[in-house]
């Protein structure tokens, strides 16, 4: 049985959390630290842009050469340590080895990472002074300063996690992220970080994070945009003492899910000026992979998503992507509903529905549901949110 918790990334026992204030932003905390007790297994998942920041380069470094082993995560906010040449990966490299020494592991055990503004040089002494701060802050109550460490334009800390009990005894799966801006489903799609107490095999650990970062956090849209600095990382400490074999898996991948799943949904919300979660399933597509690819086209469509915010039913706009989104389609078959009011129909429109669907659309929480009319059984389902004069009026003053 899968039960939601309180206790985010430290929910799992044999992890320990910080999160302090060391002067990278003007004001708040700024520098994140989680501690595996004992080292622990470890997989990540990386952005696909071309334009890769230091951090991720020393990360996917690090991993390779510990073995998938990691002691410890380090988070900075405020600087994303992004474009900086040479100087930026010495410093990428510098804070997993300020960590290492501050914890006494081996540098390839710490895994680094940052975010916040591109282009601009970290400040080695101030992360130093960060890392000694936050080594001595370590506790299992550290989880929600870490959760808050982490944020940049987020207006709220993301945290999540869960208590599962099996025949072989309980484990826990926990973690935290930061979104907001800059979020397109592409691999990863913006920083995440994961726990778990069971014991798992690097192979299925991989797999795991794959297939639910494919459901989750691959399936969430803000703006469309990838950044440089996306990662989603999962450490396995196995203290709860349960091991995760081929019949525990599926049990495994559910808990998973439910945390990685919350705080995708978290991501969108707190989307930069936000107002509305909404939900987009396409059906009726050739194949799964279709039915996505229409569902990404709509999720990040400035026109429907400022119609979503204007509560107004308009679902020409939703035609109009499907018609243009590169998948089989079928006007003559196609059928359009918002919430639960359908508004066109084998080419029939349904004027008179239009009230009850800009009723629907007047709420916080969204659906929207587009058959493309191909005939097949593809189906999917992606989040975004709509678009408000608040995020551009966020990314328009972000440096300035």
């Amino acid at each position: 049985m899968v039960e939601s918790i309180a206790g985010g990334i430290t929910a799992p026992a044999g992890f320990e959390a910080a999160g302090v204030a060391c002067g990278i932003k003007t004001s708040g905390l700024d520098l994140a630290l989680v501690v595996s007790i004992q080292p622990a297994r470890a997989v990540g998942i990386f952005t696909t842009n071309l334009a890769v920041a230091a951090p991720v380069v020393v990360t996917r470094d690090h991993l390779r050469r510990s073995n998938g082993t990691a002691k410890a995560i380090v988070v900075n906010s405020g600087c994303a340590n992004a474009c900086t040449g040479d100087q930026g990966l010495a410093a990428a490299r510098a804070m997993a080895t300020d960590t290492s020494r501050a914890l006494g592991c081996p540098t390839e055990q710490v895994l680094v990472s940052s975010t916040g503004v591109i282009g601009v040089q970290l400040a080695g002494d101030k992360l130093r002074q960060g890392i000694t701060l936050a080594t001595a802050a370590l506790g299992r109550d550290g989880h929600r300063a870490a959760a808050q460490a982490i944020m940049t334009t987020d207006p709220w800390a993301k945290e999540a996690a869960v208590r599962v009990a099996t025949p072989a005894g309980v484990f826990h799966v926990g973690g935290m992220v930061k979104g907001a801006g800059m979020i397109e489903p592409n691999m990863a799609t913006m920083l995440g970080f994961l726990t778990t107490d069971a014991e798992v095999e690097p192979e299925p650990l991989r797999r795991a994070l794959t297939e639910t970062a494919d459901e989750t956090f691959n399936a969430i849209t803000v703006d469309g945009e990838t950044s440089t600095n996306d990662m989603v990382l999962l450490l396995a400490g196995g203290r709860s003492g349960v091991r995760i074999d081929d019949n525990g898996y599926p049990v495994f991948v559910d808990a998973l899910r439910a945390v990685c799943r919350e705080l995708a949904l978290a991501v969108v919300r707190g989307g930069e000026g936000a107002t509305k979660l909404v939900a987009i399933t396409v059906t009726g597509a050739r194949t799964a992979a279709e039915a996505k690819q229409a569902a990404r086209a709509i999720a990040n469509s400035p026109l429907v998503k400022t119609a979503v915010h204007g509560g107004d039913p308009n679902w020409g706009r939703l035609v109009a992507v499907v018609g243009r989104a590169g998948v089989g389609f079928d006007p003559a078959r196609a059928r359009v509903r918002i919430g639960d009011v359908e508004l066109f129909r084998d080419e029939r429109v349904f004027t008179d529905r239009e009230p009850a669907a800009a009723e629907h659309l007047s709420g916080s929480e969204v659906v929207i549901g587009v058959d493309v009319g191909a005939g097949g059984t593809g189906a999917a389902t992606l989040w975004t949110c709509d678009l408000s004069a608040e995020y551009v009026r966020i990314n328009a003053d972000y440096r300035t």
